[in-house]
């Protein structure tokens, strides 16, 4: 069993980011407040707090094989069957991806599915899969 992490990231629309959270990525909430939200983020606490001051901004980028990703960003590793359903479903109801549901390295050694989308407040996520998860830490 690994051990999940935690991270707490700020938000100005508090109910906006809930259902974003809950309904679309369909985490479990856990505990709350009227200014912060728990969630069990694939097996992990993400908490989002709501900052008043807080101005999202858009993440700089990094060149990698051919996209520029997103930095910061946060997310998991799915199974296979659970990233594509995913994938659908994000692409069904209209998500503006930063970077399109796309297959790395198709048939070779280290195969992966990645994509990369935005939270109502501009957090940067990407959710991806390998064909061989013996291939996550690889080198």
């Amino acid at each position: 069993m690994i051990q999940p992490f935690h991270l707490a990231i700020p938000v100005q629309d508090l109910e906006k980011c809930r259902s974003f959270y809950r309904d679309i990525l369909e985490c479990e909430e856990g505990r709350s407040s009227d200014y912060w939200v728990d969630f069990n983020f694939f097996g992990h606490q993400l908490v989002i707090h709501q900052k008043d001051s807080f101005s999202p901004k858009e993440a700089t980028t990094n060149q990698v094989d051919g996209h520029e990703v997103p930095v910061p960003h946060f997310g998991v590793v799915l199974s296979w069957e659970d990233w594509t359903r995913l994938s659908e479903k994000l692409k069904n109801i209209g998500t503006k991806f930063v970077i399109e549901p796309t297959i790395r390295f198709e048939g070779k050694v280290g195969e992966q599915a990645t994509m990369f989308f935005n939270d109502p407040e501009n957090n940067s996520l990407e959710f991806k899969a390998f064909k061989d998860m013996s291939q996550l830490f690889a080198k």
